[in-house]
C-alpha cells in the first residue's frame, strides 16, 4: 500500500505533464485513442465518487462558521468566470460550438485542485474546500442555468437534460461515495490513498479522447482557443484575488477565492460538451484542463510569498 500511494503522489506532482504527453500523442495518433470517447462521462463518474469517499462533514462547516466568505466565494465562482467566458466569446468572435464550450466551462463548479493549490499557496484551505463543495452540490441546477442564460444565443440549450446528466455523472457517484465511506468507514482509508493515480488516469483519459475526436478541428483553430482558455483563467485567478480583497478579506481567503474562482471542474465540462453538443464543444474544457494544472501551481507559488499579515497560516489541508 505504502508503494501504491507513492506511486499516486508521484502522479499528482506529475499530472500536468502526463495530461500533455498523452495530449500529445493523441494528437499525433487519434485513432489509437478514439476507443476512449464513449466513457467520458463513467470516468467522470469514478472521479466523481473517490471525491464522495474523501468528504466530511467539517467540509461544509464553514457554511456555518463563515457564512458570509463561502457565500461571496460560491457568488464568484458563478458569476466572474461565466460573464468572462461570455465577454471572451464576444470580444473573439468565436465559432457557436466552440463560445458553448468556453461557456460551459465557465459555468461549472470550482474542481478539487484549488484546494490543493491553495494548501500550496498557503492560503485559507478549510475556505477553498467548503466553496468547491457547496457549487458542486449547487451545480445541478446552477450550471445548466448560466450555461442556458450565456450561450442560447449562440446554440440550442436544453437545461433539464444538462441537469439530469450532472445528477448521473457528478451527484449520484457523490452520494455512493459517502455511502460506502460509512459503510466501510476506516477499512477505505487505505484505498483512498490510491485516489490521486485512479483520477490522474482518468482525466488523462478524457482529454485524450477528446483531442482525439476533435484532431482536425484542433488544427483549424487550437491556438485561437488556446489563448482564449489563458485569458479565461488568467482573469478569473486576477478577479478572484481582487473579490476578495474589495471584501475585506486577508490574503489567505483572497488566495483562496482567486484559485478557487480561476480553477474549474472542467473534467464535468468536457463531460456535458460530449454529452449535450458537437464533440468540439469540449475541445475548451479539454484544454482548460490541462492549463489550469500549470497556471496552478505558478500561482500558487507566487502567493506563497505573500505576507498573511492580519490573518492565521491557514496551510492545514484538513
Amino acid at each position: 500500500m505504502a508503494f501504491i500511494a507513492s506511486v499516486s503522489q508521484f502522479l499528482g506532482k506529475t499530472f500536468a505533464l502526463w495530461v500533455l504527453v498523452f495530449a500529445g500523442l493523441a494528437y499525433i495518433s487519434p485513432d489509437s485513442f478514439k476507443f476512449f470517447a464513449p466513457y467520458i462521462s463513467p470516468l467522470l463518474g469514478i472521479i466523481m465518487f473517490g471525491i464522495g469517499l474523501t468528504l466530511k462533514a467539517s467540509d461544509f462547516s464553514e457554511v456555518f462558521r463563515r457564512p458570509m466568505a463561502v457565500a461571496i466565494g460560491t457568488l464568484g465562482q458563478f458569476t466572474i468566470m461565466p460573464i468572462l467566458a461570455w465577454l471572451l466569446c464576444l470580444v473573439f468572435n468565436l465559432p457557436p460550438d466552440i463560445a458553448v464550450g468556453v461557456i460551459l466551462v465557465g459555468c461549472c463548479p470550482g474542481g478539487t485542485a484549488s484546494n490543493v493549490m491553495t494548501y500550496l499557496a498557503r492560503g485559507d484551505v478549510p475556505l477553498s474546500v467548503t466553496v468547491s463543495s457547496l457549487s458542486t452540490i449547487l451545480a445541478p441546477i446552477v450550471t445548466p442555468a448560466l450555461i442556458y442564460l450565456f450561450a442560447h444565443s449562440w446554440i440550442n440549450v436544453n437545461p433539464v437534460a444538462m441537469f439530469w446528466s450532472i445528477i448521473q455523472i457528478v451527484i449520484l457517484p457523490i452520494i455512493l461515495g459517502l455511502i460506502v465511506k460509512a459503510i466501510f468507514k476506516s477499512k477505505i482509508d487505505a484505498a483512498v490513498t490510491a485516489l490521486p493515480a485512479i483520477s490522474v488516469i482518468a482525466i488523462i483519459m478524457i482529454v485524450s479522447a477528446v483531442v482525439a475526436v476533435s484532431q482536425k478541428k484542433i488544427a483549424e483553430i487550437g491556438l485561437l482557443v488556446f489563448a482564449v482558455v489563458v485569458l479565461h483563467n488568467g482573469l478569473g485567478l486576477l478577479l478572484g484575488f481582487f473579490l476578495g480583497k474589495i471584501t475585506g478579506m486577508d490574503v489567505a481567503k483572497c488566495k483562496a477565492l482567486s484559485l478557487e474562482i480561476g480553477m474549474q471542474n472542467s473534467g464535468l465540462g468536457v463531460a456535458l460538451a460530449t454529452a449535450h453538443f458537437n464533440p468540439i464543444a469540449a475541445v475548451p474544457s479539454a484544454i482548460f484542463s490541462v492549463w489550469h494544472n500549470i497556471s496552478g501551481p505558478i500561482a500558487a507559488a507566487i502567493y506563497r510569498r505573500m505576507q498573511d499579515k492580519g490573518s492565521a497560516d491557514q496551510n492545514d489541508p484538513t
